[in-house]
């Protein structure tokens, strides 16, 4: 058996305050591309028009080039992001803040922070959580604020069995879906994420030991997102979510909602199964 990496974790918090801003644009291509993605139905957003919450996570999204992608398809450690030697990386929840609608045709910049980095012993081993916050301005404002929290962790050992997540309660509405392989390659082109558990099955199976692929939290959280804005007729102001437990597109699963005081509850889950993702819809 490999040993543990070690992890220093007094280097890797030299990266909190380090920062990076990267420029895009909301093109007329991509609402229309995202509309028929997430299967709105209709028209798509023509210029000057408002996108759905959550398109911004397919803008000035990093785009490393290919001879410096990790053989998981993410960029190789380091840059930006802290290189946590840890081997599997997650996007674990997060939080958005909407200040405004983007539209379409709008110049968009981002500044992404990294606010702290942590070592924490979790029930499957190691995790490191990094917090980055993301501010997405448009005409000179802010429109979203963003706190994404990514952990790392370790490879279970052999004969390891993690306890279960927790049982998924039935909302008081609910809504079946599935979220299948063309999806899940739509989404990570949108997004540009290279990460192979989301579209390469050999790699997800058989490297990495899940039992399908895995349908990214973001998606989820657009999922949700939508969901919480059909059900109140206007799009929430605040959004929070946390992953609970993996998605895989061989899932039949269901969206459900249950109103709560001055907010919404949300959470994914497989149908007869356990709670996936979990999520708070507000409006201010």
């Amino acid at each position: 058996m490999n040993p543990l990496p070690e992890i220093d974790l007094v280097l890797l918090r030299t990266w909190i305050g380090r920062q990076e801003i990267v420029h895009d644009f909301v093109t007329e291509d991509l609402a229309r591309k995202y509309h028929a993605t997430m299967d709105y139905g209709g028209e798509a957003p023509l210029p000057g028009q408002a996108v759905p919450r959550l398109i911004h996570l397919c803008l000035a999204q990093p785009a490393a080039a290919a001879h410096l992608l990790g053989p998981d398809g993410h960029p190789r450690r380091g840059g930006f992001l802290p290189p946590v030697p840890l081997p599997r990386r997650m996007w674990a929840g997060g939080s958005f803040v909407f200040h405004d609608d983007l539209k379409v045709g709008q110049a968009v910049k981002r500044t992404s922070t990294i606010e702290n980095v942590v070592l924490k012993e979790g029930r499957t081993g190691r995790l490191c959580f990094v917090t980055v916050k993301h501010v997405i301005e448009a005409d000179g404002a802010a429109v979203v604020e963003e706190r994404q929290d990514i952990v790392y962790r370790d490879v279970e050992a052999p004969g390891d069995t993690p306890a279960a997540p927790p049982q998924s309660e039935i909302g008081e509405v609910t809504r079946p879906m599935r979220a299948e392989a063309p999806l899940l390659f739509r989404y990570s082109a949108l997004t540009f994420n290279g990460h192979r558990i989301h579209y390469d099955r050999r790699y997800s199976t058989e490297v990495e030991g899940y039992p399908g692929l895995i349908v990214h939290g973001p998606l989820q959280a657009a999922l949700l997102c939508d969901f919480a804005g059909e059900l109140r007729g206007k799009p929430p102001t605040r959004f929070e979510f946390r992953g609970f437990s993996p998605l895989f597109d061989i899932d039949a699963f269901s969206l459900h909602a249950t109103e709560a005081e001055g907010s919404l509850r949300l959470w994914t889950a497989k149908n007869g199964g356990p709670l996936c993702m979990g999520a708070t819809a507000y409006w201010d």
